[in-house]
């Protein structure tokens, strides 16, 4: 858990930097880290009463670094949700601009009017990060 934590902070700290190549780099092992993380959450919950009557103090530790983890976690999603809407509003914009160049401004033969406008062509979106 606490190597996720650093994952996630480090990660929210390059996007807030924008350096979203470098944060997308942290991908790899941030997945192995969540399943991780995921895996002992759901253990801990299956071996709650055992662990509870082993270790008490690992448990209330534990539940300690869950509730400091948990507040660090909905700031990155905000940021990388905040880093996802800037990027569709650029890559939109560059589609807006890129069709409003195909559009003819002149008649066509015999003064008829132009065909309606194509969309636009060449643009591609990764929506990985």
């Amino acid at each position: 858990m606490e190597r996720l934590l650093e994952v996630v902070e480090t990660e929210t700290d390059l996007v807030r930097a924008g350096q979203l190549r470098a944060a997308g780099d942290l991908q790899g092992e941030k997945a192995v880290l969540v399943h991780h993380y995921t895996q002992g959450v759901l253990y801990a919950k299956e071996h709650s009463v055992a662990l509870g009557n082993l270790a008490p103090a690992a448990v209330q530790a534990l539940r300690r670094q869950h509730a400091e983890f948990q507040p660090v976690l909905r700031i990155n999603l905000a940021v990388l949700a905040t880093a996802r809407e800037v990027a569709d509003s650029i890559v939109n914009t560059v589609a807006r601009a890129v069709g409003a160049k195909q559009r003819t401004t002149t008649y066509g033969p015999a003064g008829a009017p132009p065909a309606a406008p194509r969309p636009a062509e060449g643009i591609s979106v990764n929506r990985s990060l």
